[in-house]
């Protein structure tokens, strides 16, 4: 039985084909919290919860389309993005998440043509954010200790069609350094003890101007020696992030009367509306999970003519009132992560080459 080989589709940061290709990684979106990244190959079947797709039935249609089962559910078939890919990938560890990265990427100030070092590329969604971001005249020089891991990052990236922007190596970079001199604009240091790998970052910077460095520690504890380690080396400008994400809800609704004031106190303006005896000690707060979704059910959940789901007014059957769309924050905030630590640097070139022996 031979073995196809795929060839590397630039879908991440080359203009890809318009339409879907025999070979090409795509994102399959079973819903928001549902993303399966997959490879379209020519008499294959992707399976899942929402039943069989034929991979024949991709190629050849835009990016986007959207594809129905036997059961009458359907997927859309994505082009990768970074961000996409960050939700979809295999997890060969924690990752970095899109709210750090998009900080990182802006504090770094990086941009075409940057020459960025990252040290712990683990499952490689900070990779690809910043292949993207440098390419197509820059590098990414990413180093990964563990063997296994790098071998899957260095053919995931060949795969992505980044080969020419990512060059991957397997290195312990607290212990044997970088292996390379005053090339870099930045650093991103995502390692259990970046304090260690401080000097060797220094000497691994760019001579003659000011570049940044970003280590991503859960600890505080790792931050202070971090901190330490920074000042000791010469860097400036210390300044310490967590990012938090409070997402916000979009519906739309049917907009709801303006309550006038009359004598007695503020009555609505609502007319003919009475409560059942079994609604007297409800009040008036809108039903738990009213509206939601948990985004588990899919796009297939939509109404059947592609509208936005719409409530309305308390059910009094006013069809023809006009719609809003409101958004309201979550009541929960999503939790720790990590902290980002940034830091600036000046090598003078009197340095040299001292700061790496």
């Amino acid at each position: 039985m031979s073995t196809a080989v795929l060839a590397p589709t630039p879908l991440f940061h080359e203009a890809p084909s318009d339409v879907i290709r025999d070979g090409d990684v795509a994102i399959a979106y079973l819903g928001p919290l549902s993303l399966k990244q997959f490879t379209v190959t020519a008499g294959q079947v992707l399976n899942n919860k929402y039943g069989s797709f034929l991979h024949d039935d991709m190629i050849g249609r835009p990016w986007g389309s959207q594809l129905k089962s036997q059961r009458n559910k359907y997927i859309y078939v994505l082009k990768p993005t970074p961000e996409l890919w960050t939700d979809a990938l295999p997890h060969r560890t924690q990752i970095v998440y899109l709210a750090d990265i998009a900080l990182v990427t802006a504090m770094l100030d990086i941009s075409p043509g940057s020459v960025v070092i990252e040290s712990g590329t683990g499952s490689g969604s900070m990779s690809h954010s910043l292949a993207r971001t440098v390419a197509p005249d820059g590098r990414l020089l990413t180093f990964e200790y563990h063997e296994e891991r790098a071998v899957q990052a260095r053919l995931e990236f060949e795969q992505h069609g980044l080969g020419k922007v990512i060059e991957t190596t397997c290195r312990d970079v607290c212990r044997d350094g970088f292996g390379v001199d005053s090339v870099a604009d930045a650093v991103f240091l995502d390692l259990p003890s970046p304090w260690e790998a401080v000097h060797h970052a220094k000497a691994a910077m760019k001579v003659g101007r000011v570049t940044r460095l970003c280590s991503f520690s859960p600890c505080v504890e790792q931050v202070q020696k971090t901190c330490a380690a920074l000042r000791d080396a010469g860097f400036f400008d210390l300044r310490l992030f967590e990012t938090l994400q409070r997402p916000h809800e979009v519906r739309t609704q049917h907009a709801r009367p303006l309550p006038t004031r009359a004598r007695g106190g503020v009555v609505s303006s609502r007319p003919g509306k009475r409560k059942r005896p079994s609604q007297e000690d409800e009040g008036d707060g809108e039903a738990v999970g009213e509206g939601e979704n948990d985004g588990e059910g899919g796009p297939d959940q939509e109404p059947a003519d592609g509208a936005a789901e719409e409530e309305g007014p308390e059910g009094d059957g006013e069809a023809d009132a006009p719609t809003v769309v409101v958004s309201r924050p979550s009541r929960e905030v999503r939790g720790h992560t990590s902290f980002l630590l940034f830091a600036s640097l000046h090598r003078r070139a009197s340095e040299g080459t001292a700061d790496g022996a």
